[in-house]
């Protein structure tokens, strides 16, 4: 039996392509993840996806694979194709050139260098354009760089384990392990996809992470980033002496200046963020992307650190895992250490949620709705 044989033929190819984009995640970088799927008379001639920035885009490698049977096809494209000169050319201008007839176009571009060039430039040229095909699926695959074309501020994607009544450790500080082990290999995957790592300095001194993507298949490493105000962190902890990827440390001016050169003189990046008794995160989050082109991080803070990221406004997504267990305690550690909400209806929410389930754990995973002012 054919799986596809009652969906539409344009939502079955907009399908492919988003699965060619999928499989390119983690990739990109600050660049979205794209697919193209080239059709002429029912025969798929070409496919690709963007791979890495700065590289050819997804229609490219499709039109090359296609040779002259992109002349006359349909060109299924999972972002508006770009119309302008930046470290490629214009995709526009190439379906333009290599004879494409139509092209099915799941979202438009957020990027202002774009946004509707591409299909007006695609349309003049005569071709006939269809935009929105499954383009919610479309925007979801983008939302990292949907966010940064809008806000000056990485993707911010919080990760939480923790039993049903909220706690993160027990009242002798044991975490290990809260959850299974395919929740815990979700979160391997989870690392691929995302290019920077957050912690605090207090979970370094702790448990000496690793900070690593430990998928069974190679996969690129995210970079480490570690927020610590008065440079405690050990100087023989694992992300200082390790170098399979690399480490920056959010920190303040204040920090004293020995520990400053002796972390720098074994390859650490130190950003200072502020020179208060605490690290300017919003400050350091907009210079971890202008400066360092990170544009997707994973927190996977402690109690403090998510509780400041969360009242400053700083979390995109929440990822939050749930074990069927019960360990009580006033002082066993929350999942969020925050000043209290004093109203339900002040009460921070999310939306569009989405449950899954690995083994016995939940996983529970929302956008936060935004509060006005």
């Amino acid at each position: 039996m054919n799986p596809w044989m009652d969906v539409p033929e344009d939502e079955h190819y907009m399908r492919l392509a988003l699965q060619m984009a999928e499989g390119a995640s983690g990739q990109t970088g600050m660049n979205p993840t794209v697919g193209c799927v080239l059709v002429n008379a029912g025969r798929i001639v070409g496919m690709g996806a963007h791979l890495e920035r700065g590289y050819a885009h997804a229609e490219i490698h499709a039109l090359q694979m296609a040779g002259s049977n992109a002349i006359g096809a349909t060109a299924y494209v999972t972002l508006e194709p770009c119309s302008h000169t930046g470290k490629t050319g214009p995709c526009s201008d190439a379906l333009i050139a290599a004879g494409v007839s139509r092209v099915v176009i799941a979202t438009r571009d957020p990027n202002p260098l774009v946004s509707g060039q591409g299909i007006s430039k695609l349309e003049q040229a005569g071709l006939t354009v269809s935009v929105g095909i499954l383009g919610l699926e479309a925007e979801t695959q983008q939302e990292v760089f949907r966010h940064v074309m809008t806000r000056d501020i990485p993707f911010v994607t919080c990760k939480v384990a923790s039993t049903l009544d909220g706690k993160t450790a027990t009242v002798s500080g044991e975490s290990k392990w809260i959850t299974n082990e395919h929740s815990r290999s979700y979160v391997q995957a989870l690392r691929h996809v995302h290019q920077g790592i957050l912690v605090g300095v207090q979970t370094v001194i702790a448990d000496d992470p690793r900070l690593t993507s430990r998928l069974e298949v190679p996969s690129m490493q995210p970079i480490r980033i570690i927020a610590d105000s008065t440079l405690r962190i050990p100087l023989d902890a694992y992300v200082i002496t390790e170098q399979p990827q690399h480490t920056i440390i959010l920190t303040t001016s204040g920090a004293d200046q020995i520990r400053k050169d002796a972390i720098r003189a074994r390859g650490v990046t130190l950003i200072e963020c502020g020179s208060n008794t605490t690290v300017d995160l919003t400050f350091g989050l907009k210079c971890l992307l202008k400066e360092h082109g990170i544009a997707s991080i994973l927190l996977e803070g402690g109690a403090r650190l998510n509780g400041a990221m969360l009242e400053l406004g700083l979390i995109s997504k929440f990822v939050l895992f749930y074990a069927p267990k019960i360990i009580g305690g006033i002082m066993s550690t929350p999942n969020f250490d925050i000043s209290g909400i004093a109203a339900m209806n002040e009460a921070y929410t999310l939306e569009r949620i989405a449950v899954k389930q690995f083994g016995n754990d939940v996983c529970i995973s929302g956008y936060p709705v935004r509060k006005e002012g």
